[in-house]
């Protein structure tokens, strides 16, 4: 009967696909947060300065809640 050994370990592989993948991750997360922030803000801008009061806002406030500061 034959066996074959695929256990191999392998130590730097895995930290630069690590690496790589966390790299991904995060630039994804920072692309969809500024076009998160981008949707609302232009969601925002189109309102009236009338509508924006109704919801307890005005124009000044739209840089700080499309970036959720």
């Amino acid at each position: 009967m034959t066996a074959i050994d695929t256990s191999r370990s392998f130590v730097t592989r895995p930290r630069l696909t690590n690496r790589v993948n966390r790299f991904a991750a995060e630039t994804f997360g920072a692309f969809a947060a500024w076009n998160d922030a981008r949707v609302t803000r232009k969601s925002l801008s189109k309102l009236t300065t009338r509508e924006l009061d109704d919801i307890g806002l005005c124009r000044g406030d739209i840089d700080s809640i499309a970036t959720r500061r």
